[in-house]
C-alpha cells in the first residue's frame, strides 16, 4: 500500500506521522518487509496482551498497562536515568498486566532495543505503542517480538484501519485501538476489537481530562475492555476511573 494517513489529524499529530512516512522509507531500505518475515517466521508465539488483561480483570484486579516512557512532546524528557530493564522489572514485581513500550525516535526519544530489552527482561505482554500507519511497521513491531500494536483511529482511514488491523490478527497480534472522541469510537466499533483505548489527551493542545473516557463509556458495548490513558499518575485517578466501571 502506499503510506498515507487521515489528512484531518490535528498539528501535533500530522507532524508526527509526516516524519512517519520518511521513517517507513528509510528503514524499509535498511531492512526489507522479507527479512521481517523470516525472523517471524522463527518467532516465538505472542504472549496473550488481551489474555492478561481479562486475566486481571477476572480476578477483581485493575488491568494496568504499565508505560516505559523516557520522553513526551509535551513534558520532555521524564526519565534522565533510563532504564527499560529495571523499569519492566518493577512494572511486574508492581502487579502490572501488560507493558507498553515507546518506540517513536524523534518525539518521544524511544527506540525499538527499549522493547527488545524490556520484554525479554520480564514475563509481560508488551504493546509497541508507536504511530502505526504501514503494514511494514506492523511487520516490525512482530519482529521485535511485541505481542500487540496500537492503532490511533485519528491517524488512520477506514480502510486503513481495517487493512493493519488484519495484518496485526493475522500475525497472532492483538490490537488496542485508540479513540479521542464520539466520531473516532463510532468507526472504531465494527474492527470488533476487545481492546478499546480512549485517550484522555486533546491532540490539539497535548492537555488531558478524564471527562473524555467518561462521556464515551456508555457507548460501548459491554464484551469491550475500556482502557482509560494519559492523565492516570496517582491511585486516586485509579480510584476515580474503577468508581465509572474503568478497570484498565
Amino acid at each position: 500500500m502506499s503510506t498515507q494517513f487521515n489528512s484531518d489529524t490535528p498539528t501535533i499529530l500530522k507532524k508526527i506521522l509526516d516524519r512517519k512516512v520518511e521513517e517507513i522509507t528509510e528503514r524499509s531500505a535498511i531492512r526489507s518487509q522479507a527479512d521481517l518475515m523470516a525472523v517471524i517466521a522463527d518467532a516465538d508465539p505472542c504472549r496473550g496482551f488481551v489474555r492478561a488483561m481479562q486475566d486481571a480483570l477476572d480476578a477483581g484486579d485493575s488491568a494496568v498497562i504499565a508505560e516505559v516512557k523516557k520522553a513526551s512532546p509535551s513534558k520532555g524528557v521524564i526519565r534522565e536515568n533510563f532504564d527499560p530493564v529495571s523499569i519492566a522489572q518493577s512494572y511486574e514485581k508492581g502487579g502490572a498486566a501488560c507493558l507498553s513500550v515507546l518506540t517513536d525516535v524523534d518525539f518521544f526519544q524511544g527506540a525499538d532495543d527499549y522493547l527488545i530489552k524490556a520484554r525479554a527482561a520480564c514475563k509481560l505482554p508488551v504493546i509497541r505503542k508507536d504511530f502505526i500507519i504501514d503494514p511494514y511497521q506492523i511487520y516490525e513491531a512482530r519482529a521485535m517480538d511485541a505481542d500487540c500494536i496500537l492503532l490511533i483511529v485519528a491517524a488512520l482511514t477506514d480502510n486503513q484501519l481495517q487493512l493493519l488491523n488484519e495484518c496485526a490478527l493475522s500475525l497472532g497480534m492483538d490490537v488496542l485501538v485508540e479513540v479521542h472522541n464520539r466520531d473516532e469510537l463510532i468507526r472504531s466499533l465494527p474492527l470488533g476489537n476487545t481492546l478499546v483505548g480512549i485517550n484522555n489527551r486533546d491532540l490539539h493542545l497535548f492537555e488531558t481530562s478524564h471527562e473524555n473516557t467518561y462521556q464515551l463509556l456508555d457507548e460501548i458495548p459491554a464484551d469491550r475492555i475500556v482502557v482509560t490513558e494519559s492523565g492516570i499518575h496517582t491511585a486516586e485517578d485509579v480510584a476515580a476511573m474503577r468508581a465509572h466501571d474503568v478497570n484498565a
